[in-house]
């Protein structure tokens, strides 16, 4: 059957299918130029090996591939392509790219790249992923630019810096009596836990991010670099049989109590709440979350707009607010808080952080100007004593991770996460999933038992922490760090929603936040759009489901395949279980719920599905 592309991924744009390149047990998808779940005998190898070009923003370009040419053989497989990218004022990169690979284990992808001009970029060159998937915690052999070799093990809980520097090679088992070593050249490499940003790997990338940047190919200089992984060991250990048959799902062990539910609210978006109260109350979240910035030029006017809604709806809400630092923080905070009593808005919590904060702090760089945390929340406390009081970050895990706020002063502590800060493709979005557990585990391992709120996450970038602004989107495509997302219209950010609610859960979160109600990240739709403008999205479905969750006691839920179906379930004080599926794929999917009372069904791509 044809599905609608546009009602499942909001756009009717095609994503490349890949070609499947095979050597042997060796198995490659070469899509846009670059080589995607690198397998052997069954068993992921390499999630990605990539050449990347990034502009100022840290943005990536699209190259243009031209003189393509893919030969499979029998024992073997090469593709050859040239790419070019144009910057800014018409600045031009150009490559040459070959990739062989053999049945005897051995792949290689060489890149030549000659820039015509000057040419600015904050990356060129290969980045390597490594899965975490049975990798994370586990042991590898690294060989360092001077030749020295040092067993260790990937990082278990998520490394705020680099695990490893000047890397020249990294070798790892792939299943008993297999290893792969992948050899980097040209340049020096280092590597970041992607996991910070909810990335489902580790990255190996040129070039350390001590050096300055962005920087300058200079024109006419060649820049040659090498990626060669090579697999070795008995060939005839059995490799990872694929699954068959129907995703099985079973229920395990009684949790935490499922989070409530947050929605954000803007200034710009409280008129169009108003007018869709019976909406917003069939939706059903327990907490609103209000945006304020005064930097950004909200005063008076916002405070009453989030007073009237806070009036007509019966949600407990919290203020959002950055801080800006620029002056007396006790004079700031307590002008915000006359403003909120003059505004007559009803608060039952308030989350700060420095406007600074909100972008990142690379690996090598100075630390911004910014008061010290403790003072800052000492100036909330006191402007605002009689309700809880949250920090954190506005931005992403990552942040936090590498700027741990003082929690024993606050009463909360929350991020954000965004899936599409490095890549924007369908498959790494949703593989995104895979590192929330391992983002929730780290910071319990940071802050304890201290309640814990995650959001507004959503599948577009509402800021850019890593440069001057977010990606527009105006043709509506797949782009990385976009401030708007296609995919957030279609049925696929159902899915996704369910599918990060289902690896969040065991946390115990306090609150998770997941969309607006209005504006590129809410649940109503805008004009040209798969639903009709005004009328609920598909993920309206999502976050409604999750709203009548809340309060529940979490069952464990797991399926035979979690990338292809993510399960949650809650129990009621009455004994009732109630359960959601999505299917996390563009394919049908057969799925076993007998342990859920509902036998056999067959989930059609990116469908939730209600059990119980």
């Amino acid at each position: 059957m044809t599905w609608d592309r546009f009602l499942l991924s909001g756009t009717q744009a095609a994503e490349t299918e890949p070609v499947r390149l095979t050597a042997g047990a060796l198995s490659a998808d070469f899509v846009n130029g670059n080589l995607r779940t690198i397998r052997h005998g069954g068993t992921e190898v390499l999630r990605a090996v990539a050449y990347i070009v990034r502009d100022r923003d840290w943005g990536t370009y699209e190259p243009v591939l031209t003189d393509l040419t893919i030969d499979q053989g029998a024992h073997a497989f090469s593709v050859t392509y040239t790419a070019s990218c144009t910057g800014p004022g018409g600045s031009r990169l150009a490559f040459r790219a070959v990739i062989k690979g053999s049945s005897d284990g051995r792949l290689v992808f060489d890149v030549s790249a000659l820039p015509e001009s000057d040419f600015e970029t904050s990356r060129c060159g290969f980045c390597v992923l490594h899965p975490i998937a049975g990798l994370a915690g586990s042991p590898v052999t690294v060989e360092h630019t001077d030749g020295s070799v040092v067993a260790t093990k990937l990082p278990d809980l998520i490394d705020p810096w680099q695990p490893f520097k000047d890397l020249r090679a990294i070798t790892h088992q792939v299943r008993p009596g297999v290893t792969a070593e992948c050899r980097m050249e040209g340049d020096v490499f280092e590597m970041e836990d992607q996991r910070n940003w909810s990335d489902a790997s580790y990255k190996t990338y040129v070039r350390p991010l001590a050096l300055p940047w962005p920087y300058m190919l200079p024109a006419g200089e060649t820049n040659r670099q090498t990626i060669s992984l090579r697999i070795a060991g008995d060939g005839t250990m059995p490799a990872v049989a694929a699954g068959s048959g129907p995703v099985r799902v079973t229920l395990g062990e009684s949790g935490p109590v499922l989070p409530d539910v947050g929605v954000i609210i803007y200034p710009g978006g409280v008129e169009t709440a108003l007018a869709k109260l019976a909406t917003l109350s069939a939706l059903g979240p327990q907490q609103l979350l209000f945006h304020y910035d005064p930097t950004r030029g909200h005063g008076l006017d916002a405070l009453r707009s989030f007073a009237r809604l806070a009036a007509a709806c019966p949600a407990r809400t919290t203020l959002e607010c950055v801080v800006a630092c620029t002056g007396d923080l006790d004079a700031e905070l307590a002008q915000v808080a006359g403003l909120v009593r003059q505004a007559s808005l009803r608060l039952d919590a308030i989350a700060v952080s420095p406007s600074v904060d909100r972008q990142s702090t690379p690996p090598g760089s100075a630390w911004p100007p910014c008061p010290p945390l403790e003072d800052v929340y000492a100036a909330a406390r006191r402007a605002f004593p009689d309700i809880r009081l949250g920090g954190g970050m506005f931005s992403y895990f990552t942040e936090l991770n590498r700027k741990r706020v003082p929690a024993g002063l606050l009463d909360f502590v929350s991020h954000c996460t965004c899936p599409i800060v490095h890549a924007a493709d369908d498959l790494s979005v949703m593989q995104s999933l895979e590192a929330l557990p391992f983002i929730t585990r780290s910071a319990r391992a940071i802050f304890g038992d201290k309640p814990y709120r995650i959001g507004p996450s959503t599948i577009a970038m509402r800021q850019n922490p890593y440069g001057g602004a977010t990606k527009d989107n105006p043709q509506g495509q797949r782009i990385a760090m976009a401030s708007r997302d296609p995919r957030h219209n279609g049925v696929f950010a159902a899915a996704w929603t369910i599918g990060y609610a289902a690896r969040i859960a065991p946390a115990g979160l306090e609150m998770l936040t997941l969309s607006g109600f209005t504006g590129p990240f809410g649940v109503l739709a805008a004009s040209g759009e798969p639903a009709a403008e005004g009328s609920p999205r598909p993920i309206f479905q999502a976050i409604k489901a999750l709203c009548e969750l809340a309060g529940l006691t979490h069952v464990s839920a797991k399926t035979s395949d979690e990338t292809r179906i993510a399960a949650l379930a809650g129990r009621s004080a009455s004994g009732e279980t109630i359960g959601w599926l999505a299917n996390l794929t563009a394919d049908n999917v057969a799925v076993d719920a007998s342990a859920l009372g509902q036998g056999h069904l067959v989930m059609a791509p990116y469908a939730i599905t209600r059990i119980g």
